[in-house]
């Protein structure tokens, strides 16, 4: 299955047209409990167009609702995951101080919240070009693999810009006050050994080994319990973004898994060295 978003036109504006889908799309695949989203923006290193981002947000919505995934892979086409927001649209969405609040807050931060807010794994396949906004998506997945060729940085400064705070989240996240500071007042962009030494990556593998790679990673989270995963991602949200305590009320909520079929499903399993068959339930 396959979902293509064309990006050439404004939103709302689709009345009589035969779009070209070259301008930038997202492509949304599935390999049985495994979800495939594609970055596609030929010849612009997958530049990020508004109707990029709007879609993003709405496939990140109906993945997170979907019950038989497993695990989202995000990924760009043809070599590089994504070159940023596309700036030959900026001074059409960026023109002035409403626009640029809007652009940032109703367009880039609704993907991007979509993304870190989904219930299932998300995994970054990271190859070629992965700068200001691609990194800024890639910073809310749960691992980032990237090819040893991989290049990283936001190089904003030179646009004149900052980061704006819904899309430094992740990045802060990831690599704490210095680096952060780092990466955007320098401006400079990096290889994946030193995306790895500053902690934006779970791991790099040869060129040729990224793809599968990524393949057994997300073969090991589909055959993991849905709900303990479900649950993970809360609870490190949760303590990640908050130095006080789980109350009474959270704790008890987070050991209702005790009596869930995946609880007992997995038990079972190991006792009797089956395969367990998790549901999510």
């Amino acid at each position: 299955m396959a979902i293509n978003t064309p990006s050439d036109r404004a939103p709302h504006d689709n009345q009589g047209a035969h779009p070209d889908t070259s301008a930038g799309r997202i492509v949304l695949d599935f390999d049985g409990p495994i979800a495939f989203v594609t970055l596609s923006h030929p010849g612009r290193l997958n530049a990020i167009t508004v109707a990029m981002w709007q879609e993003l947000a709405r496939v990140f919505t109906e993945l997170s609702a979907n019950d038989a995934l497993r695990c989202v892979i995000i990924r760009g086409e043809g070599g590089n995951f994504a070159a940023g927001a596309d700036i030959r649209e900026f001074p059409r969405y960026r023109a002035d101080h409403a626009s640029v609040v809007h652009y940032h807050t109703r367009i880039l931060a609704p993907a991007l919240t979509a993304i870190a807010a989904c219930v299932h794994p998300v995994v970054a396949e990271i190859q070629g070009v992965c700068v200001g906004g691609g990194l800024e998506i890639a910073s809310q997945c749960d691992l980032r693999i990237a090819a040893a060729d991989a290049r990283f940085g936001v190089p904003i400064n030179r646009l004149g810009f900052p980061m704006a705070p819904d899309e430094m989240r992740g990045l802060l996240a990831l690599a704490g006050r210095a680096v952060t500071l780092e990466i955007l007042l320098e401006g400079r962009v990096f290889g994946a050994a030193e995306a790895m030494a500053k902690g934006l990556l779970t791991r790099v593998v040869p060129v040729a080994d990224l793809h599968d790679d990524v393949m057994r990673t997300a073969r090991r989270l589909a055959r993991g319990a849905p709900l303990a995963a479900r649950i993970n991602k809360q609870t490190v949200a949760r303590l990640a973004g908050s130095s006080q305590p789980l109350t009474d009320a959270e704790l008890h909520d987070l050991f209702r898994y005790a009596e869930s079929r995946d609880h007992r499903e997995g038990v079972r399993a190991f006792l009797a060295g089956d395969e367990p068959a998790f549901t999510g339930d």
